[in-house]
């Protein structure tokens, strides 16, 4: 029961935040859509301890699979969601079949020029993708047929926002289970696992593959709400600022993935409407200070302050 306190009041403060902040919907979306997105990422990076800057090739080819479905085929959303999971499932199995052959810093490269290629295969295909204009005229229907996308973003927001929590609870589920012990086994000794008789090469596919699904989802969801998909959603930029959101709030703790994206839009979103030309340096000290004072993320600051307390009251009660 303690386990469900933060996620619970996570989404009881998302509920909220539609009604104290009605007009700023599309920014709130925008943070639920990368939570989904980091979410994926935690689960490989967090959870199977596969390094990786290049999960935007997962995400802008869900992006890309659900805005081409919705145009061509139909404009379902959850039958978009489905198709831009199974694109990003794909491309994550057919380059985790090579990526996972390598490790350390080639791993992380080898994610990156995924990524970097896709991109330029999206740049050149301007018949389909539309190229640096971007993909435009992406329809989407009513959710369950029942509840339209208004130009405001009510409907978006529940609909990102339910996904989100959908994702959670499936990815919460996962890493509890035997499977995700056996990548809590891998993240902490490789050699050991295999020792005892497990696969290792299968089981970082796996979690490669269920992270794509995830940021195919996220991507879908981008491309739905927004209905315009360009190049940058393969950025490596976009990669590095996720990995960047899940070490604020914490490796290898799905709710951590949640707090630390929150924390990073929100102080980005700040930060650059007071300053465009000086934000970063604000980014850069809460990272700092974050790795400094906080190595575990922000999901351990009531442990420490915990911790803090209790020695305090340790050295006082010495004195006395």
């Amino acid at each position: 029961m303690r386990n469900l306190i933060l996620p619970l009041a996570c989404l009881l403060a998302a509920v909220a935040a539609f009604f104290v902040f009605p007009y700023d919907l599309a920014f709130l979306t925008r943070i639920v859509i990368m939570i989904v997105f980091v979410l994926s990422i935690d689960l490989v990076l967090g959870y199977a301890g596969i390094p990786t800057l290049g999960q935007a090739a997962m995400y802008g080819s869900g992006a890309y699979a659900a805005g081409l479905f919705s145009i061509h085929v139909w404009g379902d959303p959850l039958a978009g969601l489905a198709v831009g999971a199974l694109a990003g499932a794909a491309i994550a199995a057919l380059s985790g079949l090579v990526v996972m052959r390598a490790r350390g810093l080639t791993l992380i490269m080898l994610t990156i020029a995924v990524a970097a290629i896709l991109h330029e295969l999206a740049n050149r295909a301007r018949g389909l993708t539309g190229g640096a204009d971007g993909l435009r005229g992406i329809r989407v229907d009513p959710v369950l047929g029942l509840f339209e996308f208004d130009f405001i973003g009510r409907t978006g927001y529940w609909y990102a926002l339910a996904v989100a929590v959908a994702v959670f609870v499936l990815l919460a589920v996962i890493v509890r289970s035997p499977f995700g012990l056996s990548l809590r086994g891998i993240h902490e000794s490789p050699a050991r696992m295999t020792a005892i008789g497990a696969s290792v090469y299968w089981r970082q596919i796996t979690a490669y593959v269920i992270g794509g699904a995830v940021a195919g989802i996220a991507g879908a969801l981008a491309a739905q709400i927004t209905q315009l998909v360009s190049l940058e959603v393969f950025a490596f930029a976009l990669s590095a600022e996720a990995v960047i959101m899940l070490i604020l709030g914490g490796t290898g703790r799905l709710t951590g993935a949640v707090i630390g994206t929150t924390l990073f839009m929100t102080v980005e979103h700040i930060a650059a409407a007071n300053d465009p030309f000086n934000w970063l340096f604000v980014i850069g000290a809460l990272v700092l200070a974050v790795v400094f004072f906080l190595p575990a993320g922000l999901i351990a600051l009531p442990r420490a302050l915990t911790g803090l307390i209790v020695d305090k009251g340790g050295r006082d009660a010495d004195r006395t």
